[in-house]
């Protein structure tokens, strides 16, 4: 199962669609928030997304759990769970809806971590990164229990130091 995962955009909407196009083999498509587009617009289409602090579309929600192959994922932004200061409240709200991976974005910083058993993607921001140059996204790929996390720049370019591969609990 491979699972497309995006977050921050705000505002960017042609960038979304080809970002789309351009891995359109995958299984699902989460979107973590502060897109900043309705819900039910074009960009948005086929996502599976979650309201961040700066969407103002009142019909996203603030957390959802997705099932992709073996893993049980936890979808929100982050705001709620003040991941810009700790990983604790997240870790224990995925740990409260039996997630084995929570994806989240809002910090704008790229990365992948295991944590307690909890494997935790920060896709970065497609507009606005923090801690790097490059403007990010990330696709998940899990077969067998075996989770592979891959980064890539809003030009479709694989960041290879930034992979993470890891046995999910």
């Amino acid at each position: 199962m491979k699972l497309l995962i995006v977050s921050d955009s705000h505002g960017l909407q042609d960038e979304l669609i080809v970002i789309k196009e351009r891995h359109a083999d995958v299984d699902k498509m989460i979107h973590c928030g502060d897109s900043e587009l309705l819900q039910n617009s074009k960009e948005m289409a086929n996502f599976l997304s979650v309201r961040g602090n700066c969407d103002y579309d009142a019909s996203y929600v603030n957390d959802r759990v997705e099932k992709v192959g073996e893993a049980t994922c936890l979808v929100t932004h982050g705001h709620l769970y003040n991941v810009k200061m700790s990983m604790m409240n997240l870790h224990y709200k995925a740990r409260e809806v039996g997630a084995n991976v929570a994806c989240f974005g809002h910090s704008h910083v790229a990365g992948a971590e295991v944590m307690d058993g909890v494997l935790f993607i920060n896709p970065g921001s497609t507009l606005l990164p923090r801690m790097r140059k490059e403007r990010t996204y990330a696709i998940l790929e899990v077969e067998d229990n075996e989770a592979t996390v891959q980064f890539y720049d809003i030009s479709g370019e694989h960041i290879p130091s930034m992979q993470l591969t890891c046995t999910l609990a």
